[in-house]
């Protein structure tokens, strides 16, 4: 296919568009420029996510069939007015630069690098090393069905209400399912006393967090032993539905609402309302890049109450 381009322009940018009708869902009929458009629009709702926080990009040049890779650190071509932050990570003597993404065109200009799928730290600046949201991975075995994902969200919701706290769930784009509780803002939650607050989790650090989400998998798992596990190793296996509490740490990165997914179908990691959960007719292919744009302008973004931190 012969190299074409475009000059698109987005706010107060020119973002280059190279290869638009490229396929990237072929089975799908969709192209590098669906999903372009397709950010476009929705990024509205979804830059909010993205404010100060360090984003992981899963870059697919050729489309979904082709090779791929993660990236965590800004290209070196980059426009000069796409922002970074410089982080070292433990395990590295040098720093990276990690991208921030501020507004549509350099989420275009991201995209259109060949990155499908925008992953998102659980903190954001200006300290990193605090989470502002505490998050349950809820990931199917290779024998449970939706179904079962769905139960194991409804259940992990009551033991969250039972603590006074809201939850926030969403289709991790694939099979299983992300529920978020938000941190509260502010100075970190004093613990030490009898003031301290129950209906909000404990968000010092990720090690806080960490901790309180695997001792909640763990209550969980034990009072429903043949529906939910902690994870450990391998998260796929068997019927069980695993709570993946080590996505609560430093750097690791979890799907942003609204990013596609590299799948058949062009899945979105959708919002959900409670109510979708509680009638348990939903699938995840019933949230794709053609179905998400709609369904946004009818029921708004349900996750917005989610940037506001707990509420009393």
């Amino acid at each position: 296919m012969p190299e074409t381009s475009e000059e698109w322009q987005v706010g107060g940018h020119i973002v280059r568009i190279s290869n638009p009708d490229k396929p990237y869902w072929p089975e799908d009929g969709l192209t590098k420029g669906d999903m372009l458009r397709y950010y476009l629009a929705v990024a509205p709702v979804l830059l909010p996510y993205f404010r100060d926080r360090p984003v992981t990009l899963r870059v697919f040049p050729d489309g979904i069939h082709g090779f791929s890779y993660y990236r965590r650190d800004l290209p070196e071509h980059a426009p000069p007015w796409l922002r970074s932050v410089s982080y070292r990570p433990e395990t590295s003597d040098e720093a990276i630069q990690l991208p921030l993404v501020d507004d549509a065109a350099g989420l275009l200009w991201l995209a259109n690098q060949g990155s499908i799928e925008f992953h998102l730290w659980a903190s954001r600046l200006p300290d990193l090393g605090r989470p502002d949201m505490a998050v349950f991975d809820l990931d199917p075995g290779e024998g449970a069905t939706f179904r079962d994902v769905l139960q194991a969200a409804l259940l992990l919701r009551e033991a969250l209400d039972r603590q006074g706290m809201k939850a926030y769930a969403k289709t991790s784009g694939g099979r299983g399912l992300h529920v978020y509780v938000p941190c509260p803002t502010g100075p970190p939650p004093d613990r030490s006393g009898a003031t301290a607050d129950p209906a909000v989790p404990p968000c010092g650090s990720f090690d806080d967090v960490r901790y309180w989400v695997r001792g909640l998998a763990e209550k969980l798992a034990e009072a429903y032993p043949r529906l939910i596990a902690v994870a450990h190793g391998p998260t796929h296996r068997g019927r069980r539905i695993t709570v993946d509490y080590a996505q609560n740490s430093v750097g690791r990165n979890t799907a942003a609402p609204y990013t596609l997914r590299a799948r058949p179908g062009a899945p979105v990691s959708a919002p959900l309302a409670w109510h979708e959960v509680e009638e348990g007719r939903i699938h995840p292919s019933d949230f794709t890049l053609r179905t998400v744009p709609p369904r946004l302008e009818q029921m708004g973004d349900l996750f917005a109450p989610l940037l506001a931190g707990p509420t009393p």
